[in-house]
């Protein structure tokens, strides 16, 4: 006897599995490891082994995020394009190759390298009301490389992936804005939105900030006069970074210099006349380029 409910039952089985795609996101891709999109898995850790940011957080090594005008193909190149930079430099350390012009035709063909991206709309909460709203929303670009084909055109360019154990940025700061002055300490009001920038610009380079809280910093004998000399022995995975941030009108804009010691080794640079975003950029560069063995920064 033909049952007359299976079609109905097939349509409920194919609404299902794409409501379940839509809420888990694109099926993985056939074999690649750990179960992710192509070379976009964690290789396996041994039991009992020693915490490794990097063997945790591998696939993040290889993508980027930008945000870019709409989601059709207008800018998608160029987006693509501006992640493929900031992978290379995540992937390596080394934040000489976002301004090296041997990367621009790779940067050119950046849609070659790609395992996936997708799109997330800034302004999705709120209700389009014309063409501009339709066309021209702002949207967030993720875009995910293939770790193998990201690691054979660092080896092109002369360079190689950063595997080792990245440091944790501990900032202790001096900000010396145009009325006020404080130690940029975790629970510094005025230090939120400095706060999430030099988060942003570490994780782009694929480094973790933690900031001193008010008590670690009075122990350490740290004070907003002078330039900062904490009292204190950072452990090895920390790279401790003494400096200020001011505001200097004649620039225009913030000075930043920065001072760290990293494996019995002492290193100072610095920015001016820039925003703050691109101050803390330029610190959380540095210590990159430092760890990851580029060189000292300019």
């Amino acid at each position: 006897m033909t049952d007359r409910r299976a079609p109905t039952r097939r349509v409920l089985t194919v609404v299902l599995g794409m409501v379940v795609a839509l809420s888990v996101g694109a099926a993985p891709s056939p074999g690649a490891p750990g179960g992710g999109f192509v070379g976009a898995g964690n290789p396996p850790k041994p039991e009992n082994a020693p915490y490794s940011y990097v063997s945790q957080n591998l696939s993040s090594m290889y993508q980027a995020t930008v945000v870019v005008t709409g989601s059709d193909r207008r800018y998608r190149n160029a987006g693509f394009a501006r992640c493929l930079r900031t992978v290379l430099v995540k992937a390596s350390g080394n934040p000489r190759l976002a301004a090296d012009p041997r990367v621009d035709r790779y940067a050119r063909e950046a849609n070659l390298f790609i395992a996936s991206f997708d799109y997330v709309d800034q302004l999705a909460a709120y209700h389009i009301h014309d063409d501009q709203g339709t066309y021209d929303r702002p949207f967030n670009l993720t875009v995910r490389f293939v770790p193998a084909m990201i690691d054979r055109l660092l080896a092109d360019l002369g360079d190689r992936p950063w595997r080792g154990d990245r440091p944790m940025i501990v900032p202790v700061l001096a900000v010396r804005g145009v009325t006020t002055a404080y130690v940029l300490g975790a629970e510094t009001a005025a230090g939120a939105d400095q706060r999430g920038s030099l988060e942003e610009s570490a994780s782009e380079l694929g480094l973790r900030v933690r900031f001193p809280t008010e008590a670690e910093l009075a122990g350490w004998g740290v004070t907003a006069d002078g330039f900062p000399s904490p009292h204190v022995a950072p452990p090895a995975d920390w790279a401790l970074v003494t400096g200020t941030l001011e505001f200097v009108p004649a620039a225009p804009g913030w000075a930043g210099s920065w001072k760290t010691r990293y494996r019995d080794r002492d290193y100072a640079w610095g920015v001016r006349g820039v925003n703050f975003d691109k101050a803390f950029q330029n610190l959380a560069a540095g210590v990159a380029q430092i760890a990851s063995g580029h060189g000292t920064p300019e």
